[in-house]
């Protein structure tokens, strides 16, 4: 699972694999390690929601998307889910989990896991 941030901005990006596990299991979440605190990064099945939710404590950002999404999204063709979420003040979260396609550039990144990116085959 990769993580994107860029101010109010918080994207995330699952493999196959991963989109399956956490279809599975209802969460799935990763840790970066640093010298002095470790950093964690999850998503998660929550009941009673209708659109992609986030939270932050205990040094883990945790999306959380309705439950159900669960039973669906590894075998249909949804790419992502997105929300914008307003605290009530001036700021918005934009918040986005989605399939990671593989890329159309040359990259030393492995990339066997990532669903099929759709603009290849319409590039030909």
């Amino acid at each position: 699972m990769k993580i994107r941030i860029k101010g109010n901005s918080v994207r995330f990006r699952l493999t196959k694999t991963e989109v399956e596990l956490f279809c599975k299991q209802g969460q799935i979440s990763e840790v970066t390690e640093f010298q002095s605190k470790k950093f964690y990064y999850a998503l998660e099945i929550k009941s009673g929601i209708k659109s992609l939710q986030a939270d932050f404590t205990n040094d883990t950002i945790t999306l959380f998307l309705p439950d159900s999404v669960q039973t669906s999204w590894a075998t249909d063709n949804v790419i992502g889910h997105s929300n914008e979420v307003d605290w009530n003040d001036k700021n918005t979260l934009s918040l986005l989990v989605e399939k990671d396609f593989t890329c159309l550039d040359n990259t030393i990144e492995d990339q066997s896991d990532n669903y099929p990116n759709p603009k290849l085959n319409s590039e030909k």
